[in-house]
């Protein structure tokens, strides 16, 4: 078992990672309101609602079951839970629980930051790419049909808890997803564990308990530190936008559903870093890295094919545009990464056409 904490002076809290802690839930979280909605969906709630429930038979719980599928993290499911929580009679005393992957965890919080200006948030994530990525930081949203996490905010949880037992139930696919997140991690802060990740690649694919205990850990705590020094995305937390341009207009084009966010990320990065090699910013050996390392864990390196106008049209919409202008995050090194602007449009367009 491990724990990290996320340094934000009065609002700071504690991610608790361990083989079997949905058992220990009210343990962990410590000060849990009596009045407690769980967002979740089917698929999780037939593996992991009945635990959850057990530790809260003394909790007034309210359940909501949301569609499974990113299309479903919408302003209409939004709504309709809104709706829930009045008809129930919930208050300002209420903590709202997510129990489940990113899309879960990412329209539950919007709920949390909203209800009644604000009420109690918990993050009981279930994916790989939840636990490192989506239930650390902050970041609630959901999506319009013209871009991802359009409509959002940034509200922190209370706490995080983290079994990684529930990585056993995954999907082979839904679970790969969430190493691109890793990987990431690696790329743009710490050549340490990207080298760490080369020399485990096989046990992770395998999801052996401790390399998933020490890698988790691990990308809890790189973003813990960067959430500390940038919660609200000014200047280096933009970093852990790696591949995100891309990946998101590959979901955006793709209508969120034939590729995951993970598979989207991937392929994403692979085209961050050869724009990064193609402009000289990155080795070429740090490149065939980068590709060789996600290649290995069974992810995606090629995107797919559409024309650059409508590559441009959804990168136009992403949320890293400033003053009309696309910024990229690229990789410098393995553990090092910039934002970058105003490289020119043919180069990223030939990139693009090269890597898909």
């Amino acid at each position: 078992m491990a724990q990290v904490t996320v340094e934000l002076d009065e609002r700071s809290y504690p991610i608790h990672i361990g083989a079997g802690f949905l058992t220990l839930l009210k343990q962990k979280l410590t000060g849990l309101r009596h009045q407690v909605l769980i967002i979740t969906n089917p698929t999780v709630a037939s593996f992991y609602l009945a635990p959850v429930l057990e530790q809260l038979a003394d909790h007034q719980v309210e359940v909501f079951e949301m569609p499974d599928g990113e299309q479903y993290k919408s302003l209409a499911v939004y709504t309709e839970v809104m709706d829930r929580l009045i008809a129930r009679g919930f208050n300002r005393d209420c903590a709202i629980l997510a129990l489940g992957g990113g899309v879960v965890g990412d329209l539950a919080g919007f709920v949390a930051a909203t209800f009644q200006r604000g009420v109690d948030f918990f993050q009981v994530p279930t994916t790989l790419l939840a636990q490192v990525d989506s239930s650390v930081g902050g970041k609630t949203a959901v999506n319009h049909p013209r871009g991802k996490n359009l409509i959002g905010a940034f509200y922190q949880p209370q706490a995080v808890l983290i079994d990684t037992e529930c990585l056993q139930t995954l999907t082979e696919r839904d679970y790969l997803s969430g190493l691109a997140e890793v990987v990431k991690y690696g790329i743009i802060y710490d050549a340490a564990f990207f080298q760490w990740l080369e020399d485990h690649a096989t046990e992770l694919k395998q999801r052996n308990t401790h390399a998933l205990i020490h890698a988790i850990e691990r990308s809890c705590d790189i973003k813990a530190k960067v959430v500390a020094a940038d919660e609200r995305e000014a200047g280096i937390r933009a970093l852990l936008n790696l591949g995100h341009t891309f990946g998101h207009a590959i979901e955006a084009a793709t209508n969120y559903g034939e590729w995951t966010h993970g598979e989207g990320v991937a392929a994403g990065t692979v085209i961050a870093s050869k724009l990064a090699e193609v402009t000289q910013r990155l080795s070429a050996s740090d490149f065939r890295r980068i590709y060789a390392l996600l290649d290995a864990l069974g992810l995606p390196v090629k995107g797919p094919q559409m024309p650059w106008s409508q590559w441009l049209d959804y990168m136009q919409r992403d949320k890293k545009v400033k003053d009309g202008k696309l910024h990229f995050i690229l990789p410098t090194g393995i553990g090092s990464a910039e934002v970058v602007k105003d490289i020119d449009s043919k180069t990223v367009a030939a990139v693009i056409t090269e890597c898909c």
